[in-house]
Formats: structure tokens, sequence, C-alpha cells
């Protein structure tokens, strides 16, 4: 587990001594030693770099058989990649939940972004994106 997590070199050291993402990784880690069914996961991955995030997310996705696991998170992209089924809260209550694939469908719009130049100069470098 400690492979997994990228904790390995650190197996002798205090978890007090650790830093703020590897003490998060070392409690996931040790609710999924401990063969819970049930895991409820508050925000694992703040703070952390997006290196660290992949890493717990992997291990996240290897030891989920098996297992309910509850995650909040403010990353739609996280959401996207373990979640299952997703709900999104607003105001403290659930407003739509459901597979990721249906959440895009139903309310994956889409955005367009106009920017303005205040200079006239070099306007033939502005690309519009859409």
């Amino acid at each position: 587990m400690l492979l997994d997590i990228d904790l390995e070199p650190k197996r002798d050291q205090i978890a007090s001594q650790l830093s703020g993402g590897n003490r998060r990784k070392l409690s996931v880690a040790i609710a999924l030693v401990g063969g819970s069914k049930f895991i409820l996961l508050d925000e694992p991955t703040a703070g952390m770099d997006l290196t660290a995030r992949r890493k717990l997310w992997d291990m996240l996705k290897k030891y989920k058989s098996n297992r309910i696991i509850t995650l909040t998170t403010h990353y739609m992209d996280e959401a996207d990649i373990l979640g299952d089924r997703i709900g999104i809260m607003s105001s403290g209550k659930m407003i739509c939940e459901g597979r990721s694939l249906f959440l895009k469908n139903r309310f994956g719009v889409g955005y367009r972004l106009n920017c303005v130049k205040s200079s006239k100069e070099n306007n033939h470098k502005v690309a519009k994106f859409i």
C-alpha cells in the first residue's frame, strides 16, 4: 500500500511529521488497509499537486472493488474519473445526480468565450475561439 501511494521512502517517519498531502495519502491508505466496506473521503486530494492526485486516483481505482467509496470534491475531473455516480450540490442541497455521461449530456451545454482586445495593435494576431 505504501508503494501504491508513494510513501515507501517515509515508512519510518512519524505521521505528524509528514506534509499535509502525505498525511492525506496516509489516511486514505489506512482506510483501505482496514478492509472497510464503506469509506467516506472528504476532499482527499485538496492541496496536492497533480502528480500526487493522479497517484491517489490510481490507488482508489485499484482498491475500490467490493467497497462503497463516497468522495467529496471540488474537482469535476476527479469526480468524472473516480465516480460511478456523481451528485452535484448547491447551497447544501443535491440538485442533480447520475452517471457522468448522463450529467454531461443533460447539463453539459458548453460555453462561449469572447475576448475583447483594447489595443488595435497587431489585430491580425487575434484568434477567435469557439
